[in-house]
């Protein structure tokens, strides 16, 4: 039997003083799980995310304590081993949000903000050529920052903690916590570790915290696995006639350019070339701090042709003149990464609250496609969240949290006004318009800046279900790597840092939320239908080599009834070399057949993004990069 403790804090400030419980467990095929006790801990504020948004948060959360002379007690959980591993994330940020919550940002010590954007143009590619094109207003960066946003996240946590914000990294949400009627969240369990890959506890196992939450803010970004829980539990997206959420897809690289080559300050996007008339997307280049340059390539999600590979696009991309003259001489890659990111707009945004707690940040969804910006949104979100929870948590009244005023502060701040403007842009896309009618109309739509009468809806289907079958389209044959420009994805892969602990459970499974058990059936389903009617789309997709859909030589998984055709899927989420999953969600988003579904594995395990020796983290994709570089020619 486990011990039960009522407030281990002193227990739990980093992963490695996690050890909990009082007694060793041997591995034990018919150990009784009913017998575990999880450890609990109250707090007032439980935060799941240490992004923009759930740093955001808490730094105003404690804020006001200060103003109103009410303790409170937050805590933020974070998956990745420290704060910022996990953000692939680096931008042109507009600092509004920032100015509000720390107005005295300028002048604080080793604040990151150090490059501000010089310049910002866009260009239309050819294979061969690139054409200066008009941006829409929307995209004016003057008083803008280009940033790394992990560098970001990880001041803004030094400065949540020096307020007296709890933050524990390497301690990932696993499940919400229910009241005993089911009907409100009470807050937050982490995963268990120390089990093996067949579900049993190792020596080293320790349960799960729960953390019990008068308020619960999810902050995961993009496709969370907890918001996607809370959204079908509570039926946010019907309560608020919101459309299903829309995604793009980045891979991004950080090189250190030739000093010839490095103009501090610039910012170009593109369109157009590698990408075909069909396929929404377009590229971004960055001249960040320090001689570093952040290129990349977003592809929209709703992407037809199965044969696509955004990691191949991108690297064909870099074999255009334009980036063989900015990659030339004495240039390195010295980082890589990928992520799903939020692009549906105003028209997805979910309710925002639900009882006992709320979605903040790209948890709901607040990228502006038109701004190609979504951390200053992310951020204001956080801090109205918390100023609805402070009143909340310090309040006498009993019962699940209303954070209902949290929605209505959102829809009467600049935020909602924010995606307002831009709320027909990425739509006008899917209409019947075309790619090419789609930049007309967004380009008029951009200058009137949303007062048209009329409000276009996102696709009522998944961005999967946008994808033909193999026989409907062409095989796109890619390029050879050509070293040191375009390399291979294992080459690539090896400048994540990733690593998982190889014997623990999959945490990428066959199975769905309405049928939540992988079975021998099911997985054999999934060849059969990914692989004879989509050409394994998965396998050209993931940034990480994680899929594959290989021959089945010696008939085992034929025999376990997973096999079709004399083929086996083979999922390489953490296996040592290489430990590939990056946590980029798109497979879960995209597998043709909604099946695959992504959990947290044990906290501290995925990508870790590198830093130079000063600090710096060299992670800069981002949710803000939006796909949508196709809109607006003016």
């Amino acid at each position: 039997m486990l011990l039960r403790a009522a407030r281990p804090r002193a227990c739990i400030l980093r992963p490695s003083c996690r050890l909990l419980h009082a007694s060793s467990l041997r591995r034990n095929e018919g150990f009784d799980w009913s017998t575990v006790e999880h450890v609990t801990d109250d707090v007032d504020v439980c935060i799941v995310g240490a992004g923009p948004a759930g740093l955001s948060a808490a730094i105003r959360l404690k804020q006001l304590e200060q103003e109103h002379g009410k303790e409170i007690r937050v805590v933020v959980l974070e998956k990745g081993s420290e704060v910022g591993s996990h953000i692939l994330s680096g931008a042109v940020i507009e600092p509004r949000a920032l100015n509000e919550l720390l107005p005295d940002w300028q002048s604080r010590e080793g604040h990151p903000l150090n490059q501000p954007v010089t310049s910002s143009t866009m260009r239309w590619f050819t294979k061969n050529s690139s054409y200066p094109i008009p941006h829409p207003p929307q995209m004016n960066n003057k008083g803008n920052y280009i940033v790394s946003l992990s560098q970001v996240t990880a001041w803004l946590g030094s400065i949540a903690e020096e307020l007296g914000v709890e933050i524990y990294p390497g301690f990932a949400g696993a499940s919400l916590v229910y009241t005993e009627d089911g009907k409100a969240v009470a807050g937050v369990r982490t995963n268990d570790v120390g089990i093996d890959r067949r579900g049993q506890p190792r020596d080293s196992f320790e349960p799960g915290m729960e953390f019990r939450a008068k308020v619960t803010l999810l902050a995961e970004g993009a496709r969370g696995s907890l918001t996607k829980t809370a959204t079908r539990r509570f039926r946010l997206r019907e309560s608020a006639n919101a459309d299903p959420q829309t995604y793009g897809f980045g891979v991004k690289e950080v090189w250190r350019v030739d000093p010839s080559q490095y103009r501090p300050g610039e910012v170009v996007h593109t369109i157009g070339w590698p990408l075909d008339m069909s396929t929404y997307g377009g590229g971004w280049v960055y001249h960040m701090a320090d001689g570093l340059v952040s290129l990349g390539l977003v592809v929209g999600l709703d992407y037809a042709n199965p044969y696509l590979s955004p990691f191949r696009e991108l690297q064909r991309m870099k074999h255009h003149p334009f980036f063989t003259k900015l990659l030339g001489g004495d240039s390195s890659r010295i980082a890589y990464g990928a992520r799903t990111l939020n692009e549906g707009g105003l028209q997805s945004v979910p309710a925002l609250n639900f009882p006992g707690g709320a979605l903040i940040g790209c948890s709901a969804g607040f990228v502006n496609i038109s701004k190609i910006k979504g951390t200053h949104n992310a951020m204001k979100t956080g801090m109205l969240a918390a100023e609805t929870a402070y009143e909340v948590a310090t309040s006498e009244v009993e019962g699940p949290a209303d954070m209902s005023p949290y929605y209505r502060a959102y829809k009467k701040s600049w935020v909602y006004n924010d995606l307002y403007e831009v709320r027909n842009i990425r739509p006008s896309f899917g209409t019947s318009l075309g790619l090419l009618g789609g930049i007309a109309y967004a380009g008029f739509d951009s200058l009137l800046r949303g007062r048209l009468p009329w409000t276009f809806r996102n696709p009522q289907t998944s961005d999967a279900a946008h994808t033909k079958r193999a026989a409907e389209c062409t095989l796109i044959e890619y390029p050879l790597p050509q070293p040191p420009l375009s390399t291979d994805l294992m080459t690539a892969l090896a400048l994540t840092g990733t690593n998982h602990a190889e014997d623990q459970p999959a945490h990428l499974r066959v199975r769905t939320e309405d049928l939540a058990t992988e079975t021998p059936d099911r997985r054999r389903g999934h060849v059969q239908k990914n692989v004879q009617e989509y050409a394994g789309l998965l396998e050209r997709a993931c940034p990480a080599g994680v899929y594959e859909y290989v021959d089945d030589e010696d008939g085992s998984a034929a025999a376990a009834g997973e096999g079709w055709d004399g083929k086996k899927l083979v999922i390489n989420a953490q296996v040592s070399p290489p430990e590939n999953c990056i946590h980029c969600k798109l497979c879960d988003v995209k597998a043709p057949t909604q099946d695959i579904q992504w959990t947290v594995p044990e906290g501290g395990g995925g990508p870790k993004y590198s830093m130079l020796p000063s600090g710096r983290v060299l992670s800069d994709l981002t949710e803000i990069v939006c796909v949508l570089f196709l809109i607006a020619i003016t």
